[in-house]
């Protein structure tokens, strides 16, 4: 997601815990993280929400076609570990079995336990410290089995992507208590734990953005 942290509510006090976060959070139709205490204001691009509109609709496909009891709804919060932290995935794949462990989704949509999330998808914009960092960090920390780093853009370091740099798509698998992470460029297929069969290309992720 493109993070703008200027020009918010000027009420809004840094560091911010959680549950102050929950109780600001304003009805304006904006989409606001909380990043170590820091509100940060959404405003994805649309190449973005291409993608991640592809990736939803693919994964939902998945789904039906083979009766898994996932679920993927419009909008959730993440809660990790880390005191001061609240993000919205791009894209996440809930565990409708284990929904019933998560006190605070009938009221408030938000998610506190890795194993009620089997994927969890952030397309890389911007922001790519956070997805590579934070986040990264975090999903792991919570035991979330899969987690998909979209960068069609090529934004992040050649540490996270390689060299040269291009589109990629990183795919972090939970081995134990670490992610073991591989990638995907043009011209490959993708390799989902979570979802074997899915039959999806790079290429198809990379070109769902419409300029």
């Amino acid at each position: 997601m493109v993070v703008h942290a200027h020009n918010l509510d000027s009420e809004v006090k840094t560091p911010m815990s959680f549950e102050a976060f929950l109780d600001w959070y304003p009805e304006d139709g904006y989409r606001y993280e909380l990043i170590d205490g820091r509100v940060v204001k959404m405003l994805p691009t649309g190449p973005h929400e291409d993608v991640s509109g592809f990736l939803a609709a693919e994964l939902n496909i998945a789904i039906r076609q083979h009766q898994l009891p996932y679920s993927i709804p419009r909008t959730c919060m993440i809660k990790p570990h880390s005191a001061n932290s609240g993000y919205i995935p791009d894209v996440v794949v809930l565990n409708r079995e284990r929904l019933g462990d998560e006190p605070l989704w009938p009221t408030a949509s938000v998610i506190q336990q890795g194993t009620t999330v089997p994927l969890v998808i952030e397309v890389v914009s911007t922001n790519w410290r956070d997805d590579y960092g934070h986040k990264f960090v975090d999903y792991e920390a919570m035991g979330i089995a899969e987690y998909w780093l979209v960068d069609f853009r090529a934004l992040g370091a050649v540490r996270h992507i390689g060299k040269p740099k291009q589109p990629t798509i990183t795919i972090c698998q939970l081995d134990g208590e670490e992610y073991q992470m591989q990638r995907f460029v043009a011209g490959e297929t993708l390799v989902s734990g979570i979802f074997p069969q899915l039959a999806l290309t790079a290429d198809a992720v990379f070109t769902s953005a419409i300029a």
